[in-house]
């Protein structure tokens, strides 16, 4: 199972993700979010990034031409879409950049889970609407739903070993579930990935 932390900011928290190395590390890249860094912030902390952990950028209704550049360059490796983008936006990108597309999907209904089942991006991932709020939503939703997702939304120490045992995603992305005050706190991030583990 994949494991996706995302928010990275610091130093420090590149430091916590070569320990414990989870497969993504996720990188907000819309500026209106709390969370947000810029493209130079990636570029430095990436040079002391393990380079197995694929680094992932978070946009949202992103110009494409923004998001192919980032890719182009090197700054980041996977494209996430976190808006309305559309299945011609995904072909876009994928087509003048050959990256992996992941889009998300807040789940409020069975229309959401029928809308993430269809959508031609190379992953999906079904979380809470709006994302990056911590609360969870109604897992029984995604019952339904036959393609492999990743799993996000509220998770946290307390309820990802019963997640992972429940749903069987195929991988799980974690935000605020591991943060203190704002900030990634690696004891928090030593105990989801332990959790992670036994489930």
């Amino acid at each position: 199972m994949i494991v996706k932390f995302c928010g990275m900011r610091r130093k420090e928290d590149i430091e916590a993700i070569n320990e414990l190395k989870p497969d993504l590390a996720g990188f907000i890249l819309d500026s209106t979010r709390k969370r947000y860094v810029s493209p130079e912030t990636i570029s430095e902390l990436r040079k002391d990034l393990d380079p197995d952990i694929k680094v992932v950028g978070v946009f949202v209704n992103e110009e494409i031409s923004v998001v192919v550049k980032l890719l182009i360059d090197g700054i980041i490796d996977i494209a996430q879409l976190h808006g309305t983008e559309s299945d011609d936006y995904i072909k876009e990108v994928r087509e003048k950049t050959g990256a992996k597309i992941i889009k998300a999907f807040g789940i409020r209904g069975e229309e959401d889970v029928r809308k993430a089942e269809s959508s031609s991006a190379d992953l999906v991932i079904v979380d809470s609407p709006g994302g990056g709020t911590g609360s969870t939503f109604d897992w029984e939703l995604l019952k339904m739903i036959k393609r492999p997702y990743i799993l996000a939304g509220g998770l946290n120490k307390d309820n990802v070993e019963e997640a992972v045992k429940v749903l069987d995603p195929y991988g799980v992305d974690v935000s605020s579930g591991i943060e203190t005050d704002g900030y990634k706190d690696i004891d928090k991030m030593r105990a989801f990935m332990a959790q992670i583990k036994k489930g």
